[in-house]
């Protein structure tokens, strides 16, 4: 198993610096992770800095808390993918999708869906911590139903990140019809081959050295 290949390598800090931002993209190029996972103001400089590797760019829509609206969602994913991005991880409406609002909630995420076509993967945050087992059920049958690429269980910055019961609810939700992504709190190999096992093909970790190295990180992310 390439478990380099499954990390999204992930650096959404407020107060990122840019020989941070480097450091991050060297890092991902060494290991050969599948992405570098940075926010909407980097993806131009990461796509420079990885030009010529393997190793994608992706963004995140909406990002951290899924109260903008459709429109927004959808404009910043045209910008991303214009600046270099080709995977984006969008928050869903969270308020929406707790008041049964599921038209509301399936066009936001159709906006973004649409917003990237061919050109970007797309992975919905739903925001596990925040959701019951029926609402998380739920929002992974829409983003199914959108045509996303991937559901995605947290944000790294509420109240709780992926948990190994989480993960196997939504990939029993999705299936075969979508990619589980695992992200807020997967610091360690032990950590992450919990995820792998319970279904997620894919960890969000700020963490990815550690996790290479067999350490654990205290990352929250």
């Amino acid at each position: 198993m390439n478990i380099a290949g499954m990390i999204d390598h992930t650096l959404l800090k407020a107060n990122a610096l840019k020989e941070e931002l480097t450091k991050l993209t060297e890092e991902a190029k060494k290991y050969e992770f599948a992405s570098v996972c940075v926010n909407p103001t980097w993806v131009k400089y990461a796509a420079g800095q990885l030009a010529g590797t393997n190793v994608k760019v992706c963004t995140v829509i909406g990002f951290p808390l899924g109260a903008s609206t459709s429109a927004v969602k959808a404009f910043e994913t045209k910008d991303a993918i214009a600046n270099g991005a080709t995977e984006v991880d969008m928050v869903i409406n969270i308020g929406a999708l707790k008041d049964k609002q599921n038209d509301l909630v399936l066009s936001d995420i159709k906006a973004v869906v649409e917003a990237a076509g061919e050109k970007a993967l797309v992975k919905v945050i739903i925001e596990t911590c925040l959701l019951t087992d029926e609402e998380k059920v739920r929002a992974c049958e829409l983003a199914v139903q959108a045509g996303a690429d991937f559901v995605k269980t947290s944000t790294g910055f509420s109240t709780g990140g992926a948990t190994p019961e989480d993960v196997a609810l939504m990939r029993k939700t999705v299936g075969d019809k979508a990619g589980v992504k695992a992200s807020g709190g997967v610091r360690s190999l032990e950590d992450m081959n919990a995820m792998i096992e319970a279904g997620a093909n894919r960890i969000g970790a700020s963490s990815g050295v550690k996790i290479m190295e067999g350490g654990q990180s205290e990352s929250s992310y």
